[in-house]
């Protein structure tokens, strides 16, 4: 490809973890990189040629191979580059928002997309990727590496040893699922064995078809400076809370606030990054590496706002442990995987039209009751009617460079976080990253369960709680 270098073959079979968010049209994780300076789409072409040296999955297909389906980068193009030319700050999510109705093809292509939008002397680098191969931290990685080689188009490629996935095989000691559990998830297997139906890249073309054309993903943006950043944290500091629960409290606040109690309010999912918990640690690779807090996060309207936050914080530490992060993941790991590649087929059934290809097969499929439709049901998913979560949040932290090399230097990056389940089901996602001392939000929803005014207002109101 690029410096003579023969990149290794590389292929390994998807673990039941990724193979969850396989067929899922809204599973796509986009991490805006704006820089000061100028580049080109050739440029940012050869760069993304060297870090595919770097990291396999960005030259990988994903085939069936049996009952497995198989990460490959044999027969596999290259990863899908765009140049725009840039026409204002908020341009990047019309961007997205167009390229998001574009399904991703598995079997020929890398799930990722690279968009650039170029302007006189500011460029956007917009990186979308399908959540069965990366995380948000990963898109972060990914970005560290593009940035050295768009400076130094001479820096030398590094490829990066193999690394172990989330699996079954690779989860800490003391975690795993009791005789009772494992029975009954034997039972459901034996239940689907009856019922299995296998999905291919055409189904996945309907249903993602289906999914873009009935929602439309809304996102506001919030842009703090350094010295907003650090009083923000320090506010964090003395009352002893991370700036993560701070975030989840406010959003949880603030929707009680402008929209009255709802019953879905205090159900909250924070995500966790897990690299650094597992017995083969993954370093600074691609791949999904992420677990799922779920704490109850009431706001009690007598008490302050730090006071209500600091109480989360306790409750979010216990919930911080390897048990509660890592044996819904081993719950996966255990069931069919095809139960697991059924699942969007079933939750968005609702949103098919007659006419699409596939229609009669995957329409049958959604009004059938079976063991896919059990499971939804249990995890209150059965519809896209239900939210299940007032407030999801991903906070990557504040992530280190170099984010500045040769005449490039990164002002801010943006997170949109995507997800395991539909936007319906929940009512905000707050992605939040800091880069250079500055926080940066995007909060995303669908106007099915919020308008934009309202949003608008939840967005300003959580910002007020996070001044106080």
């Amino acid at each position: 490809m690029t410096q003579n270098l023969t990149p290794e073959p590389y292929s390994r079979p998807l673990t039941n973890i990724e193979r969850m968010f396989m067929w899922s049209p809204y599973s796509i994780v986009t991490l805006l990189v704006r820089l000061r300076g100028r580049v080109n789409e050739r440029t940012l072409q050869d760069a993304v040629d060297k870090v595919s040296l770097r990291h396999p999955q960005l030259r990988s297909r994903i085939v069936r191979a049996g009952s497995d389906l198989m990460l490959t980068t044999e027969g596999a193009g290259g990863p899908w580059v765009q140049s725009i030319p840039r026409q204002s700050e908020q341009h990047w999510l019309r961007a997205v928002e167009e390229s998001v109705r574009m399904p991703f093809d598995f079997g020929a292509q890398p799930p990722i997309r690279f968009l650039l939008l170029e302007s006189s002397r500011n460029t956007d680098i917009v990186i979308l990727c399908h959540h069965i191969i990366c995380d948000g931290l990963s898109l972060v990685n990914l970005a560290r590496d593009l940035l050295g080689h768009l400076a130094n188009p001479a820096l030398a490629v590094e490829p990066l040893p193999e690394s172990a996935p989330l699996s079954e095989e690779n989860m800490p000691e003391g975690v795993s699922l009791n005789a009772m559990e494992k029975m009954g998830i034997g039972r459901v297997n034996s239940r689907w064995e009856k019922e299995r139906m296998i999905f291919d890249q055409e189904d996945y073309r309907s249903l993602h078809r289906a999914y873009w054309m009935r929602f439309r993903h809304r996102v506001l943006t919030v842009a703090w400076d350094e010295e907003e950043t650090a009083a923000l944290v320090e506010r964090c500091r003395a009352h002893e809370v991370a700036v993560n629960t701070a975030l989840t409290m406010a959003f949880v606040a603030a929707q009680g606030a402008v929209l009255g109690d709802q019953p879905f309010h205090e159900k909250a999912a924070v995500a966790v990054d897990l690299r650094e918990r597992l017995p083969q640690t993954p370093g600074p690779t691609m791949g999904f590496y992420a677990g799922l807090a779920r704490p109850r996060a009431r706001y009690e309207s007598g008490r302050g706002f730090w006071e209500n936050a600091a109480r989360l914080h306790s409750t979010l530490e216990g919930l911080y442990d390897d048990k509660h992060l890592f044996e819904p993941l081993l719950t996966w790991c255990a069931l069919d995987p095809t139960i697991l590649e059924a699942m969007p087929f079933k939750r968005l059934a609702s949103v098919l039209q007659p006419g699409v290809p596939r229609y009669a097969r995957l329409a049958s499929f959604g009004r059938r009751d079976d063991t896919v439709l059990s499971l939804l049901k249990r995890d209150e998913m059965a519809t896209l009617k239900d939210i299940v979560y007032g407030t999801a949040v991903t906070n990557l932290g504040s992530v280190e460079g170099p984010w500045e090399q040769g005449t490039l230097a990164v002002e801010r990056m943006v997170l949109k976080p995507g997800g395991g389940f539909p936007l319906a089901n929940v009512n905000l996602v707050v992605g939040a990253v800091t880069v250079n001392d500055r926080l940066s939000l995007a909060i995303e929803y669908v106007e099915d369960n919020v308008d934009t005014a309202t949003m608008e207002k939840i967005r300003d109101q959580a910002l007020a709680f996070l001044r106080e």
